[in-house]
């Protein structure tokens, strides 16, 4: 076999593994995506500094989520946090799911297929098992481990989808988990400051890699 044949050969292997990959693992996320997940979780993390510093004036200390008030407008504390939290993760969510779409539209990729499907169930699992826990949290006021638990699931999610997907997310998975971890044993008040590391400045620096290792 000349030299001409074996580089067909090894064009035509490299070409049934980059179709076999792409049938088995979603490959066409954007760095985009993460980009503006981080950006959006630093926004929503300064409105919920600045939420918690209006109620620290009726007095309810930062990070201290155990105390219960029932006087005045404190009484929609909790609630006020958990619906800034939810408007956050729809809001990163579309953004992600748009940036996404326009890199598999530019490349004639279809975005829904077998791979991408697995990946989604692989992540919903734990993000759903983390969702019950903070409702669990928040029926017995322990607003302390919310943040530290929300950073745990997720990175656990990020991990659990690796499989189905760019290896790279299990990385930043595995870094959500420690940070999760390390946030259990600090102080309460760090929790705000901790998740806006580990889903804004994270997810940024996350971003930024994969734009450039993927998307230029």
């Amino acid at each position: 076999m000349d030299t001409e044949q074996k580089e067909t050969s090894l064009e035509t292997l490299q070409e049934i593994r980059n179709i076999m990959e792409r049938s088995s693992r979603f490959l066409s996320l954007s760095g985009w995506s993460g980009i503006w997940a981080g950006m959006v979780a630093l926004a929503g993390s300064g409105l919920a500094y600045l939420l918690l510093e209006q109620y620290n004036s009726y007095g309810i200390r930062a990070g201290n989520y155990s105390e219960r008030y029932t006087e005045g407008p404190v009484v929609a504390y909790p609630f006020d946090l958990l619906g800034l939290g939810i408007a956050i993760f729809i809001v990163a969510f579309l953004g992600g799911f748009y940036f996404t779409y326009r890199k598999n539209r530019k490349a004639g990729i279809k975005m829904w297929n077998t791979a991408s499907r697995k990946m989604v169930i692989n992540l919903a699992i734990p993000l759903a098992a983390g969702a019950l826990m903070t409702l669990a949290f928040i029926a017995q006021g322990d607003w302390i481990y919310i943040a530290p638990g929300c950073l745990v699931f997720y990175g656990l999610a990020l991990i659990n989808g690796s499989k189905y997907t760019v290896s790279d997310i299990k990385y930043l998975g595995l870094t959500e988990v420690i940070l999760g971890c390390a946030g259990l044993f600090l102080s309460p008040g760090y929790g705000l400051y901790l998740w806006a590391f580990g889903f804004g400045v994270l997810h940024i620096v996350y971003g930024i890699i994969m734009w450039r290792k993927y998307d230029q």
